[in-house]
């Protein structure tokens, strides 16, 4: 008997995280492309202890609690003051991070002409639900992909 050889497909970041917040009801995934390569994106947006807080308008402070492999968990703190223990995954290109109350996704992929494609996707969770409250979610995902386009254009 001969063994059949089924075709195969893979999704890059973008459209994992198009396809993931699909079932997460009220999550609006906002995406621009950056002339910047994506590994030079994914450095500044994978700093969560760092140019994270720049770039996220919400963001205070985020602290890395443990990283095991592609897992990772991490405390972070608004500017309003709230807290959140935040559990996920983060490979390059890649995060989703996720809490009781808060959701974040985050994906660079390699887009035509030299760009980047970012993506994000995030808001306050509804606990016990797949659903976030879609209230100002693309306004600050625009506020955050215009200063990571800022932050790019600093470092030259």
């Amino acid at each position: 008997m001969t063994e059949i050889e089924w075709p195969t497909t893979g999704l890059d970041p973008v459209q994992r995280l198009r396809a993931l917040a699909a079932g997460v009801r009220g999550a609006l995934v906002t995406e621009r492309a950056i002339r910047s390569s994506p590994e030079r994106v994914w450095e500044l947006l994978s700093d969560l202890e760092g140019e994270f807080g720049a770039i996220q308008p919400d963001m205070h402070r985020v602290t890395i609690l443990s990283r095991s492999g592609d897992s990772i968990e991490a405390l972070a703190r608004s500017r309003y003051g709230m807290r959140a223990l935040l559990r996920g995954t983060m490979t390059p290109g890649w995060c989703w991070l996720q809490s009781r109350f808060l959701l974040i996704g985050m994906a660079v992929a390699e887009g035509p002409d030299g760009t980047s494609l970012v993506a994000m996707t995030g808001g306050i969770r509804i606990p016990g639900r797949a659903a976030l409250v879609p209230i100002g979610v693309r306004a600050e995902a625009a506020k955050s992909l215009d200063r990571l386009r800022v932050r790019l254009d600093a470092r030259g």
